[in-house]
């Protein structure tokens, strides 16, 4: 009898690890999907971008500034790398759009114009389109990687992660540049 319990304890032992591995896996591939979410919303962009830089050569002779910015911007969106979670390059990709944005909006002061051209018009709603899926594909790889770090730090699963996966916390999204505008700083 006491040889029985023993071995249902191990059993039960082993088969909690193997959930608990399981769910570690489960966590980690959803975290990687969602930065591919986010990867694929930023690519969606060059496609915009595309159609945008023969627009903005037409009108902007003088604003070469602005055709730089669109052509380094689809170059960093695609060399964005989405089996790996490189936020930094990220971040530099949204400082860039924002930087872009700027330009086009000074573009459109110079070249009132170009406010009546449709084709302007809705490629702008495209490009906002796709920063808000942008946005909201960064928000939930965040959300992944929060349920990621939480489940690889707690206990057991910490030990079980060590021992059989080993893998590591995550770096979150931020927005720095965003960070900054903000007085509060919450004392974590």
């Amino acid at each position: 009898m006491g040889l029985l319990i023993f071995l249902l304890v191990i059993i039960a032992i082993v088969v909690g690890c193997v959930l608990v591995r399981n769910n570690i896996v489960r966590h980690h591939n959803a975290t990687v999907r969602a930065w591919s979410d986010v990867a694929s919303y930023e690519r969606q962009k060059v496609k915009i971008l595309d159609a945008l830089q023969p627009l903005v050569e037409q009108y902007s002779a003088f604003e070469k500034g602005t055709l730089e910015k669109v052509t380094e911007l689809r170059q960093n969106i695609m060399s964005l790398n989405m089996k790996t979670a490189d936020v930094s390059q990220l971040q530099r990709i949204e400082a860039l759009n924002r930087e872009l944005i700027q330009n086009l909006n000074i573009v459109v002061e110079n070249y009132p114009e170009l406010k009546a051209n449709e084709i302007y018009l809705r490629m702008m709603n495209e490009i906002d389109e796709q920063n808000e899926n942008v946005g909201a594909a960064i928000t939930i790889f965040n959300r992944n990687v929060e349920l990621f770090n939480n489940h690889i730090q707690i206990f057991p699963n910490n030990i079980i992660n060590t021992m059989t996966l080993g893998k590591k916390a995550i770096r979150p999204f931020r927005d720095s540049t965003t960070l900054q505008n903000f007085d509060y700083r919450p004392n974590f």
